[in-house]
């Protein structure tokens, strides 16, 4: 239990300015980026190293007080809100590039560097880091690194998960462990690098992190295509990857996503249109220019009605707009807005984008749907006001119901933005009761007292399936 005797032994680990419990302190670290979640800690903590991670949680282990460790909050899972009060370590401090390796073609990092500052600079020496999160102006490394990030760059680069060669991190009792390294191959034991990617920071506390870096494309070319028959869309999808082409960038808008962006940044786009597709390819130049030439053939083969290629890069930029614009144009409809991401296999997106019309017909909600087609990666998102209960329980159900089909069309409850809080009650629907024991297990052995970020992941009892129910 957090008391004078435990704020002084912390004070005396990082100075008294990096130790507050002030109401003001306590409120501004009660949330992260998901809506109507709040709860107060007991202190909020800035270290600045390793060892005082380690010290820290050496003392906050001898009391038994939970603690959750944050960078900037940008999660949309619930994950770093404290549930059950503790400490909040926040890892701002923490923000330096510790090297850039030419030879290895790897950085070294600490956990609390801004992702968008961190790409920069890398860009800046010719180099390329391409998990790109929407929220990657605010978010940290060692948040995505938490979360298991995705973004825009998924499709043809992969995640987060797959540029962490090797990771520093602390475990509950204070221990310092490192994993992996700058290695290219690794099989010695189990993989605890990969493990603790997307862990939550419910397993250890990251205190530094080693990144793959790979060479920037030469090239680029960016197109719009759109569509009246939203089946057309998703068939578009299928067929580019069944032609063996792979994009940089394949994302998927349907028309209420499209007239609300166009309202708010204005670009002209076309509202009566069913879906767009924004599809930007990477590469060399005669790759690129042959990829995107059998693009726009397979997009007219399924009757898109008008593509665009831009011609300049302030005109790729311009159509890029469109898809970067979806979260922030949505949030000004509503005074809430709560943003999901189910995900199912590419060869369902039109199936699932249906059930999810379908679904806010059923419940009476407004939920637009915008996302990464090209890995089956959908964001619907419904914008309502939090002050109206009988409203927000009808946007629940209505999410248990999208959750539910995802799973039907062989998808999974979250695709990049985590588990945390608010998937915790459907986690047992992808993972099965087995699956849950055997992440309980390990969960056990990375933490034997439950202090690190309790009550995420794992939720006290798990929703029933609704197709068991009607079964």
């Amino acid at each position: 239990m957090w008391s004078d005797i435990v704020k002084k032994e912390l004070q005396g680990i990082m100075g008294e300015q990096w130790v507050k419990d002030d109401p003001q302190s306590l409120v501004t670290h009660s949330y992260d980026g998901t809506p109507m979640l709040q709860s107060l800690p007991d202190a909020v903590i800035y270290p600045e190293n390793t060892a005082q991670v380690s010290e820290t949680l050496k003392v906050l282990s001898k009391y038994m007080i939970p603690v959750v460790s944050r960078g900037s909050g940008t999660n949309l899972c619930g994950g770093t809100v404290p549930v059950q009060g503790g400490v909040v370590m926040v890892m701002h401090r923490m923000n330096r590039i510790l090297e850039i390796d030419l030879q290895n073609l790897t950085a070294t990092v600490q956990p609390g560097l801004n992702t968008k500052q961190f790409i920069t600079h890398v860009e800046g020496m010719g180099l390329f880091y391409p998990p790109d999160p929407s929220s990657m102006a605010i978010s940290t490394i060692g948040g995505n690194i938490a979360e298991g990030s995705g973004g825009l760059r998924g499709l043809k680069y992969g995640t987060t998960k797959d540029y962490v060669l090797g990771l520093e991190a602390v475990l509950a009792n204070g221990e310092v462990i490192r994993t992996g390294g700058k290695l290219m191959k690794d099989v010695a034991g189990y993989d605890l690098t990969k493990l603790l990617v997307g862990s939550e920071g419910t397993l250890a506390v990251i205190t530094e992190a080693t990144l793959k870096l790979v060479p920037p494309p030469k090239y680029k070319k960016t197109m719009l295509a759109m569509f009246k028959d939203i089946y057309g869309a998703a068939r578009t999808v299928s067929s580019i990857i069944e032609n063996r082409i792979i994009p940089a960038t394949l994302e998927f808008l349907d028309r209420p996503t499209i007239r609300v962006v166009d309202d708010f940044a204005k670009l002209g786009l076309p509202l009566d249109m069913e879906a767009i597709l924004l599809i930007e390819q990477d590469g060399d130049m005669e790759s690129v220019e042959r990829d995107i030439a059998r693009i726009e053939e397979i997009c007219r083969s399924e009757k898109a009605e008008r593509i665009q290629v831009a011609e300049s890069e302030a005109e790729a930029l311009k159509l890029l707009t469109a898809r970067r614009s979806a979260f922030t144009a949505l949030a000004r409809l509503r005074p809430t807005t709560i943003l999901e991401d189910a995900t199912v296999p590419r060869s369902k997106i039109a199936d699932m984008v249906l059930e999810i019309n379908k679904i806010a017909l059923k419940h009476n909600v407004q939920i637009c749907t915008f996302g990464h087609a090209g890995d089956g990666n959908l964001h619907p998102t419904a914008t309502t006001d939090a002050r109206d209960q009988e409203e927000i329980h009808r946007v629940e159900a209505a999410f248990e119901d999208i959750f539910e089909a995802a799973i039907r069309l062989g998808g999974t409850i979250t695709g990049e933005h985590g588990v945390g809080l608010v998937k915790a009650p459907f986690l047992e629907w992808k993972v099965g009761a087995a699956g849950i024991e055997v992440m309980k297990g390990i969960k056990q052995a990375f933490d034997p007292h439950q202090l690190l970020n309790p009550g995420k992941v794992f939720a006290k009892s798990s929703r029933k399936r609704v197709v068991i129910e009607h079964g």
